[in-house]
């Protein structure tokens, strides 16, 4: 489930209050017990720990730090070909509509360019789907990524929409992170 748009595409995150942009890295969380504090409770709208063992979990951190700015689960799906993002989220610091103020803007697009290159590298050429919280979400996904509608699947979702190969590349390009290989 995606519950957010995309505030502003920024190659690097920006800073809301000074306009500086600081660089990112990605960092892979297996460790069940370090995802434990990442939950609803704490503002992340989802018990992280939660996922079974084949989705992976990615953070997107301040370069050097393990400052997380927001999460994304993916699931390489062989049977569709595609990477299924299950759940992307920016950090509580970042979520203007559910805490009121944001401190880095270019999250959420970053989620996306993370999910687009392990399709890419799980063979999948940068097809992802996901499901969208609601119609608006959708259709902003529609308009910004060009994401087409596609309900289908088991079981079915109102919400649910496909990014293909030449969209998630543009995706890809315009985002820019250290995948660090790193692991928690």
């Amino acid at each position: 489930m995606i519950p957010f748009t995309i505030d502003e595409i920024t190659s690097c995150l920006k800073d809301v209050l000074t306009g500086d942009i600081v660089e990112t890295e990605v960092i892979r969380i297996r460790r069940k017990s370090f995802l434990s504090k990442f939950n609803s409770k704490t503002g992340w709208y989802v018990n992280w720990s939660k996922f079974p063992p084949e989705v992976e979990i990615y953070a997107l951190v301040l370069k050097g730090s393990v400052d997380i700015q927001g999460m994304v689960a993916i699931e390489p799906r062989q049977d569709s070909g595609a990477v299924h993002i299950h759940w992307a989220c920016t950090s509580p610091q970042n979520n203007i509509w559910e805490y009121g103020r944001k401190k880095y803007s270019g999250v959420g697009g970053h989620l996306f360019a993370i999910a687009g290159k392990k399709s890419i590298e799980y063979g999948f050429d940068g097809f992802v789907f996901a499901e969208a919280m609601d119609e608006k979400i959708l259709s902003h996904y529609q308009e910004k990524f060009q994401a087409e509608k596609f309900p289908f699947g088991v079981p079915p979702h109102p919400y649910r929409f496909i990014i293909n190969q030449a969209n998630m590349k543009k995706i890809i390009e315009e985002y820019s992170y250290e995948d660090t290989d790193e692991e928690i």
